[in-house]
């Protein structure tokens, strides 16, 4: 049976909307997700047309999914331009509260599972430590390709990062007013001035510290506790979420229960992944999807750490 979807929009103030597609199966009780992507992305790298992605997988086991398009991204408005002012900050203080919200006045006061690609792991544990009260209304964090500082060297890292994330994007930002990453086809989505910038800050190997007010989310990590996390990195993955990377997102988040796992032939899987194709290569499906549903399901002892 095909999955049901829906559309929201989430208000957030008198001038943006986010947007939030909605995929669920027949149990309409089913466990709440949310999923967010990452920079210059939206949230169709979980989920396509034809009922593919781990969205519709979620929803085919039983699962109530919620994919986000944060501000200015995918069907969210406005759409970015040169006049967008909103940054990171705003995605952890602002967009990621208001969609959980969103969520529990549907379904109830009921624990969320949270879900990410790439830096959307940054936001959501940024989120977490920022405001410690949502912490105990998550149920677990499963993140894709997600670090936030990039300590390896390698060509990959400076081709991708050093000249054109660090370089080329900013001289663009600088003239445009605004990354436009779908125009030049460097990602499928749009960045502003000041999430470039931050994100282009947090990933040189600084504290993870906000460049707004200073908030200091390495020191609230020693403090607080993020939900069990279960981190996927890619073997071929060389710099948009190098293993070693991961590892270090993992590490600086705190004391949590958590597991870190390799998607690579040598560990047992049909393909060396990507940064992508962790989720999107049809044999993720049988490989690696399973253990989603072992994370979700509070059955930790099931997924090994493989690093």
């Amino acid at each position: 049976m095909k999955n049901r979807e829906e559309d929201i929009f989430v208000p957030l103030n008198p001038t943006d909307t986010l947007y939030l597609k909605r995929i669920r199966h027949r149990h309409k009780d089913g466990v709440p997700v949310l999923m967010v992507h990452g920079v210059m992305a939206n949230g169709r790298i979980f989920y396509s047309g034809s009922g593919k992605g781990l969205a519709h997988y979620l929803a085919r086991h039983g699962y109530d999914v919620f994919i986000a398009d944060l501000r200015g991204r995918g069907q969210s408005t406005p759409k970015i331009s040169r006049h967008s002012q909103h940054g990171q900050t705003e995605i952890i203080s602002e967009d990621l509260p208001a969609l959980q919200r969103a969520i529990r006045q549907i379904k109830g006061e009921v624990p969320v599972h949270w879900m990410a690609h790439s830096w959307g792991g940054v936001h959501m544990s940024s989120a977490l430590l920022r405001q410690p009260q949502l912490i105990a209304e998550v149920a677990s964090l499963v993140y894709f390709g997600s670090k936030r500082s990039v300590h390896v060297r390698n060509v990959n890292k400076l081709l991708e990062v050093d000249f054109m994330w660090n370089i080329a994007a900013r001289i663009l930002c600088r003239s445009v007013g605004f990354l436009p990453a779908r125009k030049i086809r460097l990602g499928a989505d749009d960045e502003t001035d000041k999430s470039h910038k931050q994100s282009k800050q947090w990933a040189k190997v600084r504290p993870w510290v906000d460049s707004d007010d200073g908030f200091d989310y390495a020191a609230a990590a020693r403090v607080q506790q993020l939900p069990p996390a279960l981190y996927f990195a890619a073997q071929n993955d060389p710099c948009r979420g190098h293993r070693d990377d991961v590892r270090r997102f993992r590490d600086e988040s705190g004391s949590h229960e958590s597991r870190l796992h390799l998607l690579a032939r040598h560990t047992g899987y049909k393909q060396d992944y990507d940064h992508v194709s962790l989720l999107t290569h049809a044999d993720a499906v049988s490989d690696h999807f399973p253990l989603v549903l072992e994370w979700l399901a509070g059955r930790y002892g099931m997924v090994d750490e493989n690093y």
